[in-house]
């Protein structure tokens, strides 16, 4: 029963619910501007890209979408450090929480993002060497320039 009633909660999921994504968001954490920019959604994708900036410099940055397939909606992710996309499952999705999961990749296996208002948070979680961890990265809206 619990199994079916994820699977429909994903399944009435759809490109428009990520809408509240829409624009640019910032964190600075311990000298880090971490930030991230998502489109608008449109046709069956929305786009997004993230960047790390330290000391005046780019450490780091990923490309992802969120796509709706035959089968599903997924997260898709592209960071520097990855010649290949991972793909994770929407799973779950209720009051602008999306929880999307991958059990074959390494970590992280759940990618979430929860939208409230001015407030996106992505979080990953999973294990790795056999032991749970979890990572979240609060942004707040800023202006797109």
């Amino acid at each position: 029963m619990l199994a079916s009633s994820v699977a429909l909660q994903a399944q009435w999921a759809s490109i428009d619910s990520f809408a509240g994504m829409a624009g640019c968001w910032e964190r600075d954490a311990k000298g880090s501007l971490i930030s991230e920019m998502w489109m608008k959604p449109a046709g069956t994708s929305i786009f997004g890209m993230g960047r790390t900036v330290k000391g005046g410099k780019t450490t780091d940055f990923e490309m992802m979408r969120i796509e709706q397939q035959a089968d599903g909606i997924y997260f898709i992710a592209k960071p520097k450090a990855n010649s290949e996309e991972t793909p994770f499952k929407l799973i779950t999705s209720a009051a602008g929480e999306f929880v999307f999961e991958n059990l074959q990749h390494d970590f992280p296996q759940r990618v979430i993002y929860k939208v409230n208002g001015n407030s996106l948070t992505g979080r990953v979680e999973g294990s790795e060497n056999g032991k749970s961890k979890g990572f979240d990265f609060p942004m707040t809206r800023v202006k797109c320039n």
